[in-house]
């Protein structure tokens, strides 16, 4: 599969490189230009191009910028393609955005209001990007950790889960893409190794009006 990340960030490269190693072509985008990118082919293994070069290139985009650069990411050329939401709202980076304040909405949905002609999924936010290159294991393993998914096209989250997989995780469906608000960042699951019946266990009890953890 030809999978474009738009970001090479932690988030970008650590999802690249195990893209890569699970057969992917891939390219790696950021809003600077491929000319700063210059190291990531050998590091990597995934071509380097511009964001609309990776928009293009792929047939799973994948969304790898902080939540306050959503906007940014191109309409028209992702009509009808999978996306893949990695973004976590950090006030203190992002600035104050109302509608994830007063939880009108989720960081996911607002990247589908930007992109309404897109199959957005919620995926690889609660897993920090260290842990998802060491963490992998086998299908089987006791050790194996399971990582939550959200969408509301379940074929684009079966791509979803099919990397998920690759990359040596199970995957939880937590169901629409509105649900995604209970592995958003501070919420119990978000970021704790669980197994599968530990994540969902955590993830059905979980509430909105939960305190969310630091």
């Amino acid at each position: 599969m030809k999978i474009g990340i738009i970001g090479a960030g932690f988030v970008g490269r650590a999802i690249g490189k195990l893209a890569v190693q699970s057969g992917h072509h891939v390219m790696l985008s950021n809003s600077r230009g491929p000319h700063t990118l210059f190291s990531l082919p050998y590091a990597v293994g995934a071509e380097v191009g511009t964001v609309d070069e990776a928009v293009a290139f792929g047939d799973l985009v994948i969304v790898a910028i902080p939540m306050s650069a959503y906007r940014s990411v191109p309409v028209a050329p992702l009509a009808g393609k999978i996306v893949i939401d990695t973004n976590n709202y950090y006030p203190e980076r992002d600035g104050q955005i109302p509608e994830l304040d007063s939880q009108e909405t989720t960081t996911s949905e607002l990247l589908a209001r930007h992109l309404p002609q897109s199959r957005v999924v919620k995926a690889f936010n609660a897993i920090p990007m260290h842990e998802l290159e060491s963490d992998g294991r086998p299908a089987g393993s006791a050790e194996r950790r399971a990582l939550p998914v959200a969408g509301d096209d379940a074929d684009a989250k079966a791509v979803a889960i099919k990397l998920y997989e690759e990359f040596g995780f199970d995957a939880v469906d937590v169901g629409s893409l509105s649900e995604g608000w209970r592995f958003e960042r501070g919420a119990p699951a978000y970021c704790v190794p669980l197994s599968k019946l530990e994540l969902e266990g955590i993830l059905a009890a979980t509430t909105r009006d939960a305190p969310l953890v630091a």
